[in-house]
């Protein structure tokens, strides 16, 4: 499976669960929450939507990842999708944007959490993956 391919698939599983608009209103109702400092909404929202993320990634896109030679496990970070490993190279995309040094992502605290859209959560999915199918070549 090419990388053009994969990034298809990657697009369309999610798709499949949510339309782009849907995957966007999760991110902003949970981003609203941790703006207005909303404990109780923010641990009624955070799970679903970080489960929504991941469970697209290792169940219905199982078979993409098997056939393009990419292991998928369970994330590190806190607001990682899955941890995709080829070739000993891994990366974990987020659904939260990265700091200004780009080496720590930013953390889930008030005011300091930046939910990606489901546009940049694709790109960045795909840079992420573009870097694994690097190592495959």
């Amino acid at each position: 499976m090419t990388l053009n391919e994969t990034i298809a698939h990657l697009r369309a599983g999610h798709l499949m669960v949510r339309n782009a608009q849907e995957w966007d209103e999760l991110s902003t109702n949970l981003g609203r929450a941790y703006d207005s400092k909303d404990d109780e909404l923010i641990e009624q929202l955070r799970p679903p939507f970080l489960q929504s993320w991941r469970t697209v990634t290792r169940y219905v896109l199982r078979d993409t990842f098997e056939a393009a030679g990419i292991a998928v496990t369970d994330p590190s970070h806190p607001w990682g999708i899955a941890t995709l490993t080829a070739k000993g190279t891994s990366c974990e995309p987020l659904v939260c944007r990265a700091d200004e040094a780009g080496t720590e992502w930013t953390e889930s605290v008030y005011g300091g959490l930046q939910l990606l859209t489901f546009a940049d959560a694709m790109s960045n999915y795909a840079d992420c993956l573009t870097r694994l199918f690097n190592e495959l070549d």
